[in-house]
């Protein structure tokens, strides 16, 4: 599929955990090399505008001329920072979507083409689940952290079909397979009108 034609640019989200004490001495490259990949293949990065293995993602992007967006659970500017002591660096455009941890997770996650997950907690565990009832392409990575079984654990005793979920060691492999993914699910979208635009 030519990226060019249909207009938009993939958008994939990471999801991880904003306190990372439990995460391994890896995560920190990895999530920085996360978001490099997603950048240098072409796609946009969204995060849920947060701390930890989000933000790193975002730092990896940024480094690496891409563009991230982040989706925040505060209403405001003010809210973002002094409620909920969020930052601000790393992101191109916050958006603020005033719907508390749990809202913001299902905005974050319904604005994106597939969703990556590294070290997390609850949270990220509730992104993985709003992402598979979706049905987006899922890529999981594999690090010094339990996520991936936890995130294993919970396909094993679900008793539903996962694939669309993959899961990778290496950063660049799993960027490339989930984009693979997204191409053949917008492959397989009916085609959009086109707007004529008049000329004055």
């Amino acid at each position: 599929m030519d990226l060019k034609n249909d207009q938009q640019k993939i958008k994939i989200g990471v999801s991880g955990a904003a306190e990372t004490g439990h995460c391994g001495p890896d995560a920190y490259d990895l999530g920085i090399e996360l978001g490099k990949q997603i950048a240098t293949q072409g796609a946009i990065l969204l995060t849920g505008a947060t701390t930890g293995f989000p933000m790193w993602a975002a730092m990896g992007a940024t480094a690496a001329g891409g563009v991230s967006v982040g989706l925040s659970p505060a209403a405001t500017p003010r809210e973002h920072i002094e409620t909920y002591n969020l930052p601000l660096e790393y992101m191109d455009l916050i958006l603020y979507t005033g719907f508390g941890y749990p809202g913001r997770d299902i905005i974050f996650t319904h604005s994106t083409d597939a969703m990556l997950f590294g070290c997390g907690r609850i949270g990220t565990i509730h992104e993985f689940t709003v992402a598979f009832e979706d049905g987006k392409p899922i890529g999981i990575l594999e690090g010094s952290w339990a996520t991936d079984d936890v995130l294993k654990n919970i396909l094993d005793n679900g008793h539903r079909g996962s694939e669309f979920v993959i899961f990778d060691k290496d950063p660049k492999k799993l960027v490339e397979r989930v984009i693979e993914m997204v191409k053949k699910q917008k492959a397989a979208l009916p085609v959009a009108p086109h707007i004529e635009v008049p000329v004055a």
